[in-house]
């Protein structure tokens, strides 16, 4: 998973979840504070009650009609707004009652647990839900009072029907969740903005990378943010550091290279006469300077593919190849020409590039009979493929892999070492890049040779 995608991810589900819990809280606090004014408004009617509230001598309880609740509610038949009123004996029994018009026909549902706890502590109201006429949830308040001319309890009832309040509380419910929805989608989009804003430093940095590697830059900039800085820095040292290493290793080969080549100087001219030994060293020291020479060229090829950003056109160098060897082989009528080349840049050295077109120039105009082709293509986002095809005699399958072998010559009597294929197959290998031979449309041979490009 991307580093992104886990700053998304986890920043997004963090604020989901808190969210969530904002959302459960505020609908919690809604919820409660809606209850606590309907509860509100049921102690105002039992207060209004208690102003109005009247009993005979007898026990039997009545409503002084210009002290009772006005509310219209109250009034109509199973509004959803209730009242009553219940008188006590000294056994703390209903005796009597009297209601409100909107009660009609129905009685204010209460618990006997209601009653006990209102007259335990009278004057304070008790509430408690219960069913409405319609099987609708209902609120109830209870609250016991006493009356100078009764001293036993006077029980006041106001209830109301909930429904209103409850659909309150859910259109809160679903508004408060469609805006903390907006509010998430709003976030999330943030959090992506934000990802893509802080993270853009390190995209900056991939593609200085890419056009150090390329040959574009030499270095990191200095002017990223503080946090990157210590990376730049270590990455600028790393550059620098393989720079060096490779310019030892060049020194190293070169040195290497020079010391070995007057010894075996030496050991030829000292192997100039034709006795069987002289002959000896000469065929050993002949393998010697083959050998050296193909592994030093290898470990300079090596050490120039490992430097970074070198780039070479292609066209020139076939131009130069081909011109060359154009003068070389004139007198044997051969026609060395550059065929259809494409503007491409190949990702390493000139000198390896030059070392690999000329081995499989100088091969295909020793056995073409009259011409000599090169061609270049881009082959994908990444790649070039460079074609060498004569008109000789070509080469079976099985004499194409014996070819590529180091030090193999199918021609004894063709100058050369038998290594010149087998340094284009290593270099070629050394750039992740791959040598093939082929049947040439000319009639003879293909060399195919596929090298990474610059973009």
């Amino acid at each position: 998973m991307s580093l992104a995608r886990r700053l998304v991810l986890g920043a997004g589900v963090w604020s989901l979840v808190m969210l969530i819990l904002t959302a459960i809280i505020l609908s919690a606090v809604n919820r409660q504070q809606t209850l606590d004014l309907l509860q509100s408004e049921l102690d105002a009617t039992l207060n209004t009650l208690t102003r109005a509230a009247g009993v005979s001598a007898d026990g039997e309880v009545y409503v002084f009609e210009n002290f009772a609740p006005t509310d219209q509610r109250y009034v109509t038949p199973l509004s959803g707004r209730y009242w009553l009123l219940l008188g006590m004996d000294d056994q703390n029994e209903v005796i009597s009652n009297v209601s409100s018009n909107s009660v009609w026909d129905w009685v204010l549902p209460y618990d006997d647990f209601q009653l006990s706890d209102s007259i335990a502590q009278p004057g304070q109201p008790v509430f408690a839900n219960t069913m409405g006429p319609n099987g609708e949830p209902v609120r109830i308040a209870v609250k016991s009072i006493i009356l100078p001319e009764w001293e036993h309890p006077v029980i006041l009832i106001a209830g109301a029907d909930r429904r209103p309040t409850d659909r309150i509380t859910r259109n809160f419910l679903w508004t408060l969740m469609a805006a903390l929805g907006l509010l998430a989608v709003g976030l999330i989009f943030a959090l992506v903005i934000q990802v893509r804003l802080g993270l853009a430093p390190l995209k900056r940095v991939e593609r200085d990378v890419a056009a150090i590697r390329v040959g574009e830059k030499q270095q990191l900039d200095d002017d990223y943010p503080k946090e990157i800085m210590p990376l730049t820095v270590e990455v600028n040292k790393l550059l620098d550091h393989n720079r060096a290493v490779v310019e030892r290793a060049r020194t190293h080969v070169g040195n290497l290279a020079h010391a070995l080549k007057t010894p075996i100087a030496v050991l030829m001219n000292e192997a100039s006469g034709e006795d069987n030994l002289s002959q000896l060293v000469r065929r050993q020291t002949g393998a010697m300077r083959a050998n050296v020479e193909h592994y030093l060229k290898r470990a300079q090829a090596a050490a120039r593919a490992e430097v970074l950003g070198a780039r070479t056109p292609v066209e020139p160098a076939i131009d130069d190849l081909t011109r060359l060897l154009q003068r070389l082989f004139d007198e044997k009528g051969l026609s060395v020409m550059p065929g259809e080349v494409e503007d491409l840049t190949f990702r390493g050295e000139r000198q390896d590039l030059d070392e690999m077109l000329g081995n499989l120039l100088e091969n295909a105009c020793k056995w073409a009979t009259k011409r000599v082709r090169v061609s270049a293509a881009a082959d994908g986002e990444d790649r070039l493929i460079i074609h060498v095809d004569d008109d000789g005699p070509g080469l079976t399958p099985e004499e194409r892999a014996e070819a590529m072998k180091r030090g193999v010559r199918l021609d004894e009597t063709a100058p050369g070492t038998g290594l010149g294929l087998s340094i284009v197959k290593d270099l070629a290998e050394l750039y992740s890049g791959r040598f093939e031979l082929d049947d040439a449309p000319l009639g003879g041979l293909r060399a195919r040779l596929v090298l990474p490009r610059v973009g």
